[in-house]
């Protein structure tokens, strides 16, 4: 027990290492903030899209069976890497920032896709006698029932995206998981991973806590 202790709960290598940690914590939830929204937009947009002609819906499905079905480690080399070859260079932060809106665009597309069909035909058509136009219809009487009726699998597809944030680590982004790699391999000690791990729960445990409330919210609605 003292030899698993002194390799991976070592307060000494704590205190050297912390201040990398708390680092990869800030830049962790910058690109946080940076990709959930990016991903929100895209999946709203690509939704929408679907709601179109025969022929925009079928660009939109391919395009989003494309992106969910690519590992979004290998394509965010491929932006990385591969585009640079074609005289793009996104550098870091834009390539990362390229793959999620790619990525968890085409996952968000389909939960709020499955939020619009769920809402009743005929709210769409009781917005349609009330004089609203197409746009202001979406805007103030579909969307917002979609949105309540996904709320739990937004809540569940952002908790994914926040913790697929530790890939920008393979492009050299010294978020959480880079600066705790950087650490361990300073140290030689395994200290640092585990403090990274216990840094991703306490940031990422309140919107478990959320997320499980509104589970249990719609489980009793649909009783």
């Amino acid at each position: 027990m003292a030899d698993f202790a002194e390799a991976f709960l070592n307060p000494d290598i704590l205190s050297e290492a912390w201040w990398l940690l708390a680092m990869g914590v800030g830049r962790t939830i910058a690109l946080s903030l940076l990709v959930v929204p990016i991903g929100l937009a895209a999946g709203l947009g690509l939704a929408l899209l679907c709601r179109r002609g025969r022929t925009i819906r079928l660009g939109t499905a391919l395009f989003v069976d494309l992106f969910r079905a690519l590992p979004p480690l290998v394509l965010l080399i491929l932006l990385y890497a591969g585009l640079p070859f074609a005289g793009i260079n996104l550098g870091p932060w834009g390539s990362v920032a390229a793959c999620f809106l790619l990525n968890s665009g085409a996952y968000y597309c389909e939960v709020f896709r499955a939020g619009l069909k769920g809402v009743p035909r005929g709210q769409e058509d009781a917005a349609a006698a009330l004089g609203l136009r197409p746009t202001q219809a979406m805007r103030l009487v579909l969307l917002p029932q979609a949105i309540r009726l996904v709320l739990p699998d937004l809540v569940s597809n952002t908790l994914e995206v926040v913790k697929l944030t530790s890939i920008a680590s393979v492009v050299g982004v010294a978020e959480l998981l880079f600066q705790a790699r950087q650490a361990q391999s300073i140290t030689y000690n395994a200290t640092p991973i585990v403090a990274a791990a216990l840094t991703y729960f306490i940031l990422l445990w309140p919107l478990v806590r959320v997320l499980s409330h509104l589970e249990e919210a719609r489980l009793r609605s649909a009783r």
